[in-house]
């Protein structure tokens, strides 16, 4: 097992939940409720998954390996594109489900989904794949998997300010285990 294989598998499956929506009957409204839900939860449990155990990871093995200034620009941009996408998804709950204003907000969730997906299986699982071991990237993919599954249900959405998550990452974890950035934030 490997976090970047898991990561890629989670990818797949969400083009295979937009590619489903596209193809439903517009006034099958209780349809495209249930696959669009499942999604936006998905969404937003892959991107907690990957900010919480993925990223912190890439940021650590690039400072390793003195080659910080890439793996930081990776994540900002990771964590700017996870706020863009929790805010597409957003917006699709203001719109009548089947209507084409949902639909061209669902496109827009998809296409800010889309680009970070395509920009991070080029750069950042790429730069993870060379930076760590398979024993690491096992071990991290358990863990992925394990989060993902404690939360199957979802999680609250939480924007973050990218500049203090990578700080944050930077400075360790708390006793907790917690970044003590977002929804882990202690209080």
């Amino acid at each position: 097992m490997d976090i970047t294989q898991l990561i890629l598998d989670d990818h797949h499956e969400q083009r295979r939940l937009f590619a489903i929506l596209e193809q439903i009957d517009r006034t099958d409204t209780d349809a495209l409720s249930s696959i669009w839900d499942r999604l936006a939860a998905f969404l937003e449990l892959h991107a907690q998954a990957e900010e919480e155990i993925f990223y912190p990871a890439l940021l650590e093995s690039g400072i390793a390996a003195k080659r910080t200034s890439a793996v930081e620009d990776e994540t900002l941009d990771a964590i700017h594109d996870h706020n863009e996408i929790r805010d597409a998804v957003a917006d699709v709950a203001r719109h009548r489900v089947g209507s084409d204003d949902w639909y061209a907000a669902v496109a827009a969730a998809n296409l800010a989904n889309s680009d970070h997906m395509a920009e991070e299986e080029r750069e950042g699982l790429t730069e993870f794949r060379r930076l760590a071991a398979v024993p690491q990237r096992h071990r991290l993919a358990v863990t992925f998997a394990a989060y993902e599954a404690r939360h199957y249900a979802g999680v609250r959405p939480v924007d973050k300010d990218p500049d203090s998550y990578v700080r944050a990452v930077e400075q360790g974890p708390l006793a907790n285990g917690s970044l003590a950035v977002g929804s882990l934030k202690q209080h």
